[in-house]
């Protein structure tokens, strides 16, 4: 019996934009010719219950309830007249359908306002920098805000708008508090959820269901799903996967668990779903599956003898986004700030370029794991061709690439293959801030749509970068964040205190840093997040080489990889917490580099040994190293210029050399053999031609007998020339 598959994400992840793993799944199956549908579930609750009829009966069910209500929540309720009026409105504002609303938002009399809106004034200032519709969409947000802490503190106390039921499933070494939760009858979110699954499987009819979850904030749903599915549709089997299982389900032994599901696999899913579909067309044993849990003989199972390899990067076809009801996400602006609002604002084609980490030694990180340490990159050729089924496909020319971090030889092969097909697109991605990112190179990514980068920091402790064996040093982000910068890309720090043995020094010394970086513009957003001991990580591995203590005493049943640690030799990590976060909050905001760090704790803190001219040293030195080498490619993406000799005197001739730029005209007069040397330069390593090595330039000049590099690199005009699309890479 040929199989047809039905992919669906669970509530929530993103309100902007949907979450790509099945799309990645429905691309792939394509290629094999399964038929496939996919759902994302969370945007279809959320514009369910951010309806008028939706909230019409959310507060039917607050009256019903009799609930204990905060004054804020009672505020609420009073104004349930103008909540229901204006939240249809609303919500085609967020999805880009009445960009007029507005005019009316701004006004401050047409969205009812409790709890939220009270950080309106702090953040005043900050709208002077945004336009009226970015200003309408944060107090939108605010609203919309508003009435998920009246769902939370109600109907549903798992609700989160890009998770749900997270508490239950974070570091749940046992199952027993989400086996609890599901025998629960369901709650408000729980039946609006299942009665748009229950359409979409009365739709489609799969015979099987799988189900990715991505998140902690995922599972729960995902959970209650399947069982509801295996109670109204038993015909139907049913697997999970994902992120969440990739790293928290390895040891997996608690038979519970499959009275919801039939299978769960584990890490890249191409392979372990198709295998499913063979089992379950009879053309394959359930032993030879590959990376599979299920139950045999009413104990945990785990399948894998498969001896097929996972299919490489250029097998598994383009992501396919059929399905996905791209008109309905909501675009929102939490934060002000430009950089950090990506993360919520715009819909973004998620694309990889590359699996897996190209450094993968990290030692904080799961690079142990087949998702980061099996490293495999795709050509540019390929990306540019799915870029561009893509985008006609969802008509959206905005892509954020998913990366660990991604290679920067394939994304400055990808500028240019770019660049060639004149393809508009705008593009972010995550990196290592590692030194292979030069002026030229950001300036080549950003020509080529490039508008923001998110990098890990961690610790802003050349001690702890080696430690963790970031291979960077701070002088080195120093440099890369300001190219970054410079080129007009917008940079995210990830920041990481409480790694092994960080001192309260090295915390407040590393505030010090990001402070100076904020201040000197080379990041323009960042977020602190506590060290966590992963099972799957070198220090998790080895907790005694890293000098903590690992204090997980025996191995749960169900998710394992969080693991509870002392570190005997660092400072109180969690008392710096809420002080890291409310600086980083202003400094994204351009604000206040003039407070003392001590300023943000209520406690006292060391005072910082880092030179508060530290990272204006780091870029003053990183100005001096300006090194050609013979490897250096030279790539011209402009036009060729027209050249016109012209007679300076009797003995004197110089070429008039006119560049036809997109702003202006721009005419250089330079000595005729120099022009030489420039002409073919620009034509034998223009777009079309693609770039050359100093090397091979020199050696086609000097069988010519033309001017050395050297004399044109040496003219006053070569920076002007380079700035009109001359790149030394």
């Amino acid at each position: 019996m040929q199989q047809s598959v039905f992919l669906i994400t669970p509530p929530f992840t993103q309100l902007n934009t949907p979450y790509p793993a099945t799309a990645y799944l429905k691309g792939f199956l394509n290629t094999k010719g399964v038929p496939c549908k996919q759902a994302d579930l969370g945007i279809e609750v959320i514009n369910a219950i951010f309806s008028r009829k939706g909230l019409i009966a959310l507060f039917e069910a607050v009256a019903a309830g009799n609930f204990s209500l905060s004054a804020n929540e009672r505020r609420i309720v009073a104004l349930q007249e103008d909540y229901i009026a204006t939240i249809e409105p609303v919500i085609l504002f967020f999805q880009d359908k009445n960009p007029t609303l507005a005019h009316s938002i701004c006004t401050g009399n047409y969205l009812p306002e409790a709890g939220k809106f009270e950080q309106v004034a702090d953040l005043e200032w900050a709208f002077g920098t945004m336009g009226i519709r970015d200003k309408a969409r944060h107090l939108a947000t605010l609203y919309l805000e508003d009435i998920g802490d009246l769902i939370k503190a109600t109907v549903d106390p798992f609700f989160g708008f890009s998770r749900y039921a997270e508490r239950l499933a974070s570091s749940a070494h046992s199952f027993d508090a989400l086996y609890t939760a599901l025998q629960q009858p369901p709650t408000f979110i729980d039946k609006i959820t299942l009665d748009i699954l229950d359409r979409k499987l009365q739709v489609h009819q799969p015979t099987l269901l799988g189900i990715s979850v991505p998140f902690p904030g995922n599972l729960y749903g995902g959970l209650r799903c399947a069982q509801f599915v295996k109670a109204k549709y038993p015909g139907i089997k049913i697997c999970l996967g994902g992120g969440y299982a990739n790293t928290e389900l390895r040891s997996l032994k608690d038979a519970r668990v499959f009275e919801f599901l039939d299978f769960i696999t584990l890490d890249d899913g191409e392979a372990c779903i198709y295998h499913l579909v063979e089992y379950l067309e009879g053309i394959r044993s359930i032993d030879f599956l590959k990376r599979s849990f299920s139950l045999s003989d009413g104990a945990v199972h785990y399948f894998n003898a498969s001896v097929a390899p996972d299919y490489k990067q250029i097998e598994v076809g383009t992501p396919d986004y059929e399905g996905l009801p791209s008109a309905q996400y909501l675009s929102v602006i939490e934060v002000a700030n430009p950089m950090h609002r990506l993360w919520s604002d715009g819909r973004w084609n998620k694309l990889t370029l590359a699996h897996g980490c190209y450094w993968g030694k990290c030692t904080f990180c799961d690079i142990s794991l087949d998702y980061i340490k099996n490293y495999e990159a795709t050509t540019a050729t390929v990306l540019a061709d799915r870029i561009e089924t893509i985008i006609a496909q969802t008509g959206e020319t905005g892509f954020h690439f998913v990366d660990e971090a991604a290679p920067p030889a394939l994304m400055r092969e990808l500028a240019i293959e770019i660049l060639k097909r004149k393809l508009t697109i705008t593009w972010w991605t995550n990196i290592r801030f590692e030194k292979s990112f030069s002026p030229d190179l950001c300036k080549l990514l950003a020509a080529s749509g490039c508008i923001a980068v998110s990098g890990g920091l961690e610790v802003a402790s050349d001690r702890l970068l080696a430690l963790i064996k970031k291979g960077v040093t701070l002088a080195q982000v120093a440099k890369v964040t300001d190219s970054f910068t410079e080129a007009g890309i917008m940079v995210h720090a990830y920041l990481m205190y409480g790694f092994p043995t960080q001192t309260d020094q090295e915390t407040i010394d590393s505030l010090e840093v990001v402070r100076q970086m904020f201040e000197a513009n080379i990041i323009q957003s960042g977020f602190w997040h506590q060290f966590a001991m992963t099972a799957h990580s070198p220090v998790g591995m080895n907790p005694e080489a890293y000098k903590v203590e690992a204090l997980l005493t025996d191995e749960g049943t169900f998710a394992n990889n969080d693991i509870p640690h002392q570190d005997h030799t660092g400072a109180d990590h969690a008392k710096y917490a809420a002080g890291l976060r409310k600086a980083i909050f202003n400094y994204m905001h351009g604000i206040c580099f003039e407070f003392p760090l001590q300023e943000w704790f209520d406690f006292k803190i060391k005072a910082t040994t880092v030179s508060p001219y530290f990272i204006q040293q780091c870029l003053d030195e990183a100005a001096r190293d300006n090194m050609i080498r013979p490897s250096t490619k030279i790539l011209w993406t402009g036009h060729l210029p027209q050249v016109k000799i012209k007679k300076k005197s009797k003995k004197l001739s110089v070429a008039q050399v006119s560049f036809q730029q997109k702003k202006e005209a721009v005419q250089l007069e330079l000595p005729l053999e120099l022009n030489e040397t420039l002409q073919l330069v620009l034509s034998q390593c223009s777009l079309k031609h693609g770039y050359k090595t100093i090397q091979q330039l020199d050696a086609l000049l000097e069988t010519q007998k033309l001017a050395a590099l050297d004399q044109l690199f040496a003219h006053e005009y070569f920076g002007e020339i380079r700035n009109m699309g001359l790149y030394l890479l």
